[in-house]
């Protein structure tokens, strides 16, 4: 009796249009990864612009830009591009001190140097950092966001902290129950419900900022193209890529 096995599939054919569209499993997991980062995507751009200092909006179309990027040009299987904290902690001193312009002047040198380094197969390299380094990364990461988030808990409305323990319960719970939503997406759309249906006061994403209402437009830095200019924006810009790379891998 012949038995037949199902062919693996490449990493290309994991990553195919066609295939996930012809995959009722693969096309629910990509719908429900699709649904959570677009919820999450918005409030995350928000609270990453705060600690960078720049104006939500901004946060917004960087995010939407790079996500819709990755979209068309290819990624990495289960990574998602789009606002870190992480770059956010380490640009807030170059807008306190010298603005917008040159952060956008410092994200576009950032840019040229990931494109350096991955044409001359530096990135490659990123797969042999020791994992406790990767691990102590992420945890300062996980930190340094903490603190930051916490003034959000800081002379609120009482109804914030059982809403806050409510989508904790839910996180870290519902996947002990179930791992066929995911339950990030589950705690936003229970609260989102709660808060709006029982007319809750408490803080909303519409606080932070106002959110924009058109498309952004191109525009080029007004920086002085000088020697100095680039002494202010180049370790920014080296530290940026570098944060990229390590996320990444």
């Amino acid at each position: 009796m012949a038995t037949i096995t199902a062919p693996s599939l490449t990493p290309e054919q994991l990553q195919s249009v066609r295939g996930t569209l012809m995959s009722p499993r693969r096309l629910k997991t990509e719908v429900l990864g699709g649904l959570v980062v677009a919820l999450a995507l918005i409030p995350e751009a928000i609270a990453f612009s705060i600690i960078a200092g720049v104006d939500p909006r901004i946060g917004l179309f960087a995010s939407f830009t790079m996500a819709v990027t990755i979209a068309f040009v290819g990624g990495r299987p289960a990574m998602i591009s789009a606002a870190t904290g992480a770059v956010a902690l380490v640009i807030a001193p170059l807008v306190k001190s010298h603005g917008l312009d040159y952060l956008v002047a410092a994200v576009i040198l950032a840019g040229v140097f990931q494109i350096i380094l991955g044409l001359s197969g530096v990135a490659k390299l990123m797969r042999f950092i020791p994992r406790s380094v990767m691990v102590g990364f992420v945890n300062a990461l996980a930190i340094l966001i903490f603190m930051s988030q916490v003034p959000e808990l800081l002379g609120v409305p009482w109804l914030v902290y059982p809403l806050t323990a409510a989508g904790l319960l839910i996180v870290f719970g519902l996947p002990r129950l179930t791992k066929a939503v995911p339950a990030p997406l589950v705690a936003i759309m229970v609260l989102t419900l709660i808060t709006v249906l029982a007319a809750v006061a408490v803080p909303t994403v519409g606080d932070k900022g106002e959110l924009p209402d058109s498309l952004p437009s191109l525009f080029v830095p007004n920086v002085p193209f000088t020697l100095e200019t680039l002494q202010i924006i180049f370790p920014f810009a080296l530290a940026m890529a570098f944060v990229g790379l390590l996320e990444s891998s």
